[in-house]
């Protein structure tokens, strides 16, 4: 089962809004042949309103909805573990909350990336914009409703008497900062490429889905067999990140050595992804 959250029902609504959005799209002001720095916000502001819209139509609900698949998880992997399983974790619900939430975000981001330029054919057709605002927004996108899932973590913490730390105040910035960089790299690598090999979105679902039963989230990280503990951290690139999320949210403290891997990993994804898109991007008009 993967945590991350099904983008199947909001898909129709998409397609709704995308003819919509090439025309505020094309709403922001030109200066001859560029724009300036405060109109590329603007275009990210129109795009993310957007995204935003559909998944918060109807506001508290759609807030309840999107929760509801990761809490969903959250109550089966429980059961079965706690339970069933009576695995010996303390506060265990709250140790999952704490893993699910922040893999949601990576997992969502890269589960709709390989569709991002496909399903953005009709704006990128009639306006003329830096493609690459598009994965940026949709991992802004993720990236806000994990920020506004923080007081359903808040409430878990409260039932099971515990509190935040102040250390969240410059974790949270750089946990958010180096899972930005490694998604939106991630995002613009498959984004491109899927409108090469339609069938990357398979590929991507299934590769996550290995993924996260690999990723110490509904286990602990030291689970992993002793002999093998630092080696599967090592070619892992979502180890260490969720690894320091839970650490941050449960016991105030950040792993020096976990957060130097991450970084590298954000990096490497960002260069990757970046110079994928350069490569291709010039052909993109012809494919959509």
């Amino acid at each position: 089962m993967n945590a991350g959250l099904s983008e199947t029902s909001q898909g129709g609504e998409r397609l709704g809004v995308s003819s919509r959005l090439a025309t505020d799209v094309g709403k922001v002001k030109h200066f001859g042949n560029q724009r300036s720095l405060d109109n590329y916000k603007d275009l990210v502001i129109v795009l993310l309103q957007k995204e935003l819209k559909v998944r918060y139509k109807n506001k508290l609900l759609g807030y309840l909805w999107s929760l509801a698949n990761p809490l969903a998880s959250a109550l089966v992997f429980y059961i079965a573990f706690q339970v069933f399983l009576r695995v010996s974790e303390p506060n265990y619900a709250l140790f999952l909350i704490a893993g699910l939430f922040p893999w949601q975000w990576l997992s969502n981001s890269v589960n709709s990336a390989p569709n991002l330029f496909v399903g953005s054919g009709s704006i990128i057709k009639k306006v003329n914009f830096p493609r690459n605002i598009v994965p940026l927004c949709a991992v802004l996108n993720h990236m806000i409703h994990f920020i506004i899932t923080i007081p359903v973590i808040l409430l878990f913490m409260v039932i099971y008497r515990q509190s935040p730390s102040l250390s969240w105040i410059y974790g949270f910035p750089i946990l958010l900062t180096i899972q930005f960089v490694m998604a939106y790299g991630i995002a613009l690598g498959l984004s491109s490429i899927n409108l090469f090999f339609r069938d990357l979105e398979r590929l991507t679902g299934v590769i996550m889905n290995f993924l996260f039963y690999f990723t110490p989230i509904i286990y602990d990280v030291d689970r992993f067999p002793e002999r093998y503990r630092d080696l599967l951290i090592v070619i892992n690139p979502a180890t260490p990140l969720m690894y320091n999320w839970r650490k941050l949210i449960l016991h105030g403290q950040l792993e020096p050595l976990y957060v130097l891997l991450s970084i590298l990993y954000a990096i490497l994804f960002f260069a990757i992804g970046f110079s994928i898109y350069k490569k291709l991007s010039c052909k993109f008009a012809e494919l959509l």
